[in-house]
């Protein structure tokens, strides 16, 4: 799962259950995390009260035009890192989204309403063209009470939201595409998402205080004490809650914490490795 640009240090070495095999690093482009407060081309978001516990931000993004003066050719893919969270997106200008593997150069398309399942390794999407979409990163555990699936299901790959909702994806992508303007768009998003709650929605005990304690950098197997449950039991209540293995999902969050920390950072990247705990 090597990424130019990352020293050997901060490469995700990360198991890749059901994922397809990685990219080769000729196919990489340049990477953009969603959210990226820099991009003017895109709208983001905290969601209101109701959903705050399940829906970590939305976005709207605009068609971006290519920069005048750039003498570079604009990439044609790009390669999105692991964050180990889900989003729920639907592309309403532009081509469908277009996914690669070595094993398949011309790329998948994809219907254009998607739930892009928690991944542990990075992915290759088409960019050749502009797009316009809308979504929203989802906070672990919310997979099952906003969509009814459990996570792991919809690990390691995407996946078409109708799949998962039926005909309410496609409604809901139609009244997406009448709204004007990305405000007015957010606010429907955030009108489906809320209805979508169910009157019980409270994530599982030992899955949010096993959340809490990686936060501050807690071990797998001291949270596993703390539930009170076997350890097969409690990486299965984990997997079906965030999707990912603990384990796993706690290399992914590390990983991401150290591409957040350099991106403000003047430090070299062996001190930021280290730091994280990096050992080699």
């Amino acid at each position: 799962h090597r990424h130019r640009g990352l020293p050997h240090q901060l490469q995700p070495r990360l198991s890749a259950g059901r994922s397809a095999k990685p990219p080769a690093p000729a196919a990489l482009g340049y990477p953009r995390r969603v959210g990226d407060p820099r991009r003017a081309d895109q709208l983001i978001r905290a969601p209101g009260p109701a959903l705050r516990p399940f829906v970590r931000t939305l976005w709207a993004s605009l068609p971006s035009a290519p920069r005048p003066g750039a003498d570079a050719p604009a990439p044609q893919r790009e390669a999105v890192l692991p964050s180990g969270t889900m989003h729920v997106v639907f592309r309403l200008e532009g081509p469908p989204l277009r996914l690669f593997t070595d094993d398949d150069p011309r790329g998948q398309p994809f219907e254009p309403a998607v739930v892009g399942g928690a991944r542990s390794s990075a992915y290759v999407k088409d960019i050749s063209e502009p797009a316009g979409s809308v979504g929203a990163e989802l906070m672990p555990g919310a997979a099952e009470i906003l969509l009814g699936v459990p996570a792991g299901e919809l690990a390691e790959r995407h996946t078409a939201l109708s799949a998962v909702l039926g005909p309410a994806a496609h409604a809901i992508h139609a009244r997406l595409l009448e709204a004007r303007g990305p405000e007015a768009r957010l606010d429907l998003l955030e009108a489906f998402l809320r209805a979508r709650l169910p009157a019980r929605r409270a994530l599982h005990p030992a899955i949010a205080g096993a959340l809490a304690r990686f936060a501050h950098g807690a071990e797998v197997g001291e949270a596993v004490r703390e539930s009170g449950y076997s350890h097969r039991h409690f990486v299965a209540l984990f997997r079906a809650s965030v999707g990912l293995a603990p384990k796993l999902y706690c290399r992914v969050r590390r990983f991401q914490a150290v591409i957040a920390a350099a991106a403000g950072a003047r430090r070299d990247w062996a001190h930021l490795a280290l730091d994280a705990g990096y050992a080699d």
